[in-house]
């Protein structure tokens, strides 16, 4: 994965990269949660996750499978106004390349099966990841599991210890008072 002359990863396809792009978008809705995404099949595969992703190959975070997005939602950073579906500020919180780290399957292939194992090539967030479908709720829930690799530490916590955009440098605070001055 390259990097762009400022020092960030290159956004993948999107961009004319090598490799797929992910997003991780922080969003204060009704519930704070983060949203993860991945570009597969010209959409963005999206997950709720309430605790955000770990660096802790230990904890398994619970992942809400919700509706794909369109390719350009993955530089969204703003406030969705009230009355509208997922109303609330929405965080650019990490991004970069992406890779299959299955090679018996394409990553469409392992939504299906209900196990995707990638690699991320985030600012905040590397190394290899699964997502596991599991069963219970009203939509698909999966977990997403932090693999053991040098991209895991047990110590580290990036949910709590950085609270900035990585397109913009600011906080969800900030994001949503400069909307609101707007």
């Amino acid at each position: 994965m390259g990097k762009t002359a400022g020092g960030n990863a290159t956004r993948g396809n999107v961009a004319g990269g090598q490799s797929p792009s992910f997003v991780i978008q922080w969003h204060d809705a009704s519930q704070r949660h983060f949203d993860v995404r991945l570009e597969v099949g010209g959409v963005l595969k999206s997950w709720a996750v309430p605790k955000g992703p770990s660096t802790d190959p230990s904890e398994k975070r619970l992942a809400i499978e919700v509706e794909d997005h369109k390719l350009d939602y993955a530089d969204f950073e703003g406030v969705i106004p009230e009355g509208q579906y997922g109303a609330g500020t929405v965080m650019v919180w990490d991004r970069g390349g992406y890779r299959n780290l299955d090679s018996a399957h394409s990553v469409a292939e392992g939504l299906k099966r209900g196990l995707i194992e990638v690699w991320l090539d985030g600012e905040k967030i590397r190394g290899g990841y699964a997502f596991k479908r599991i069963e219970g709720g009203d939509k698909p829930q999966w977990l997403m599991i932090k693999m053991r690799d040098e991209g895991a530490d047990a110590r580290r916590n990036p949910v709590s210890t950085q609270d900035r955009s990585v397109k913009t440098g600011r906080t969800l605070a900030q994001i949503r008072d400069a909307e609101a001055s707007a």
